[in-house]
């Protein structure tokens, strides 16, 4: 099935946004070396924290259906980012291709009632259905225009 995401993001400072979703708020600043005042996490951070998320749920969800028992899940990502300088707005250096994720890294640490072989085959199936991941993995299209 699909379903669409809804978000709805209003600035609330210099570069803090709070992003309304559903009865739930999020909020992302830029951090002080990007002239940010870092009173949130940013938002390539918060793009991580999804993926890590939207993982932790694929486990859990895919452990349960192989019957195995989880007493451990905790996820570490590092994603190696290319910020230009103000965003291009100043003349960046930069290509566009090489702005954003180049290289995103995950380690999964896990413990249940399975063998190390079985674990490593749940976190390969999570990794293959995450709509985060594939997100991330195969290019999207994307489409930004102004409000009508």
């Amino acid at each position: 099935s699909q379903g669409t995401n809804l978000v709805h993001n209003v600035t609330a400072g210099q570069y803090r946004t709070v992003s309304h979703i559903n009865q739930h708020e999020v909020v992302v600043d830029g951090p002080l070396h990007l002239f940010g005042e870092d009173t949130a996490p940013a938002p390539g951070e918060i793009v991580l924290s999804g993926l890590g998320g939207c993982l932790a749920v694929g486990i859990t969800a895919c452990a349960t259906w192989k019957e195995v028992k989880l007493s451990k899940l905790e996820i570490f990502l590092e994603g190696d980012i290319g910020n230009p300088a103000a965003w291009g707005a100043g003349g960046a250096e930069k290509l566009p291709a090489e702005m954003g994720f180049q290289q995103v890294r995950v380690k999964v640490l896990i413990e249940g009632n399975a063998s190390r072989e079985k674990l490593d085959e749940i976190v390969k199936h999570a990794n293959l259905f995450s709509p985060v991941a594939n997100s991330i993995r195969n290019p999207i299209g994307l489409n930004i225009s102004l409000m009508d």
